[in-house]
């Protein structure tokens, strides 16, 4: 397989078990690092019984502070056919699940679509992404995602660059996300508040960056008001975020009173606010190989 399935457009030959000169590192057979009930995600996606992530490993973004660095640049993993990953789908959904929460899927989009062809699970599924999308590859998930919960990350071209080696981050993103929007434009949920179908839109706050944090909220409240937003406060420098300047410490009172002042005052009810003691490393899951 040639890839260009992601915002890199590297052209990676990837085989079952080999991936020449891709971003990603990751081979054609899905490689996975953890599939079980998750209880840390936005209320609506985690409910009382948790949400069935399912990890992938690798990914085409790489960003430096990146929580999930054990699978997403050091390439672990276990290998799963794309049958494994159905029947796995199945026992989430077995254990009471939610939903289906595909977690970096981005390059491994093919073989989803093949496992949910397989098995289809009578709850939603979830696109659990760094909002490194390309439209053409969010378009192939149109009939089978029901619920897209979009990381905005970046809106300047600069740290988008910096952190992740990515300067088209923003406008990328954001044409992806109005694809994504256009195939979920309501949020839908049941009798227990567990979202069916809709958008979330997550942010993280990061250090020195309120205005970036003020400038995201406010581009996805005018251009995609029916979505849900998401700040996330849980920064802390991890990795090699820790020997950069600006990055290499949590954010502070300051900086997050700030922005959630600003949320509240623009009266934008569709909103999560997580709560600024979330910034450790405790809710970080083991990538053990667990339900794989």
């Amino acid at each position: 397989m040639k890839c260009r399935l992601c915002p890199r457009q590297c052209n990676a030959i990837r085989t079952a078990n080999d991936n020449v000169g891709g971003v990603c590192a990751m081979p054609e057979s899905i490689r996975l690092a953890r599939a079980a009930l998750h209880f840390w995600e936005e209320p609506s996606i985690s409910g009382k019984n948790g949400s069935g992530t399912v990890f992938f490993s690798g990914c085409p973004l790489h960003c430096v502070f990146c929580q999930n660095s054990e699978i997403s640049t050091k390439n672990i993993g276990k290998t799963v056919t794309p049958e494994k990953l159905a029947d796995i789908f199945k026992n989430l959904e077995q254990q009471g699940a939610h939903n289906i929460n595909l977690v970096t899927p981005t390059h491994y989009v093919p073989q989803i679509v093949e496992s949910l062809n397989i098995y289809k699970p009578n709850i939603p599924i979830v696109y659990n992404t760094s909002g490194y999308e390309t439209v053409e590859t969010i378009k192939i998930l149109k009939d089978y995602v029901d619920i897209y919960l979009f990381d905005f990350k970046y809106i300047d071209p600069n740290k988008a660059k910096l952190y992740s080696n990515a300067e088209n981050y923003p406008e990328i993103c954001k044409y992806a996300l109005l694809e994504a929007y256009s195939q979920q434009s309501e949020c839908v949920f049941d009798e227990s508040g567990i979202m069916q179908k809709g958008v979330i839109v997550r942010h993280l706050l990061m250090p020195a960056a309120t205005n970036d944090a003020i400038a995201v909220f406010d581009w996805v409240r005018s251009n995609t008001p029916n979505v849900f937003f998401s700040l996330m406060s849980q920064y802390i420098p991890i990795g090699r975020a820790k020997d950069m300047p600006f990055i290499n410490r949590k954010i502070t009172d300051r900086e997050y009173n700030k922005v959630v002042e600003h949320i509240i005052n623009s009266n934008f009810e569709n909103c999560y606010i997580q709560e600024k003691g979330s910034a450790t490393t405790k809710f970080i899951p083991d990538f053990d190989f667990t339900g794989i």
